[in-house]
């Protein structure tokens, strides 16, 4: 089975173009591409985590992956998914964004010499002339087609800027350029990005002829990917300083039993032969396998130190035993205390567990919260300092664990 045969079998492609080059070229080795990611904050999160297991899986095949951060684009702002204009980030900010970006990349990507490379669409996009853009690149676009684009369909009717309209000439012109300047002959991205791709592929055809090769190939990221990203608490993020190892581990272990099997299949390096045979697993057997899927992620993320740790906490938590070394920790001082004491709300406040004393004291009122296996009762309950010198354990719903110290 090829590179490209086994895409297929773990349900990563959608759509294709030129589908036997394609194929051809990605079994032998001969793709150069491309995907891109928007530095709209400082760390990636799991989002990204298809995008980041693709480019890994082809790199391992003989593939040259060129990652392209958007250090450009993020001026504007993809409005895929969008259903409101993101915020203005500042180039300070968009720099910092692109460099946390590389340190987490370099878990999945070899960048060595002649592998894997970098580049910055803020180091062409942002020399252009826009008298001159318009053009060479704007004729080159049919308005008519770009407003039957998905991505701008679903925000007429709450207003499109001009602004976000420019993203797909932006995006197309960043697969010419890379095209033209490393030999970038493939882009990938999720099924939202296909206008766009297809306007880059479109473009070169356009400018250098119809002999020119580029290809796309669109992955399900959006839909199986993009929503993996996102929990009651919001993005789980790649670094541990915004989501621990630990709580990464429970998000994975707590997948629903419908999808478990489905992301060990698109996410995790496993021989496919040996997830047909967990294809067969039913009821608490797939506890087994979500188990599988945390391990495995997390130690891709983290590194397998980290990976055993956070399984080691986990097992230990839900056997109900005491062993909480390894739980998410937030250690707290004296001045975060009134009279010696800090109420139930404030305490989960500190410790990052809910976004506001609202959504505490739903919580409290629904009895969703617990401390030291005791459920709280009251939203005027507090903890001495006493208690918090020993450590509390705090408990919101099922799942979400946390102890906080008093330093």
């Amino acid at each position: 089975m090829g590179i490209y045969e086994e895409l297929q079998a773990r349900g990563l492609i959608a759509q294709v173009t030129n589908e036997p080059e394609i194929r051809e070229m990605v079994n032998n080795g001969k793709a150069t591409f491309y995907i891109g990611f928007d530095p709209t904050a400082d760390s990636l999160h799991v989002g990204h985590f298809m995008a980041l297991c693709l480019m890994k899986r082809l790199q391992m095949a003989g593939n040259r992956p060129v990652v392209l951060v958007g250090g450009g684009t993020g001026y504007i702002g993809d409005p895929s998914g969008r259903s409101d204009m993101r915020s203005m980030m500042t180039p300070e900010i968009i720099q910092h964004n692109c460099d946390c970006f590389k340190k987490q990349m370099e878990r999945f990507i070899d960048f060595g010499e002649g592998k894997a490379i970098m580049v910055n669409n803020a180091d062409w996009l942002l020399k252009l002339n826009y008298v001159e853009l318009l053009r060479d690149v704007g004729a080159c676009f049919s308005v008519n087609n770009m407003l039957r684009a998905e991505c701008y369909k679903q925000r007429m009717e709450k207003g499109l800027s001009f602004l976000e309209f420019n993203y797909m000439i932006m995006q197309s012109y960043d697969f010419y350029y890379l095209f033209q300047h490393y030999g970038c002959n493939m882009q990938f991205g999720g099924d939202d990005q296909w206008s766009n791709m297809l306007g880059g592929t479109e473009l070169i055809r356009r400018k250098l002829g119809k002999d020119a090769h580029a290809m796309t190939i669109t992955l399900l990221m959006n839909s199986e990917g993009k929503k993996m990203g996102k929990t009651a608490k919001g993005a789980v993020w790649l670094d541990p300083n915004k989501t621990t190892p630990f709580e990464f581990y429970q998000y994975w272990r707590n997948v629903g039993d419908a999808d478990v099997l489905k992301c060990i299949r698109m996410l995790t390096f496993l021989p496919l032969e040996q997830i047909d045979e967990m294809d067969k697993w039913e009821g608490s057997q797939l506890n087994r396998a979500k188990e599988i899927l945390a391990y495995e992620l997390t130690k891709l993320v983290h590194g397998e130190e980290e990976a055993n740790k956070a399984k080691a906490a986990a097992k230990a938590l839900f056997a109900g035993g005491s062993d909480d070394s390894n739980m998410p920790t937030t250690e707290l001082t004296e001045d975060q205390l009134t009279d010696g004491k800090i109420a139930i709300l404030d305490l989960m406040l500190a410790c990052k567990l809910i976004p506001s004393k609202g959504e505490g004291r739903r919580l409290v009122q629904q009895g969703g919260v617990m401390v030291n296996e005791e459920k709280v009762e009251s939203i005027d309950a507090s903890y001495t300092a006493e208690q918090l010198k020993e450590g509390l354990k705090i408990r919101k719903g099922k799942k979400v664990y946390h102890k906080a110290l008093l330093k």
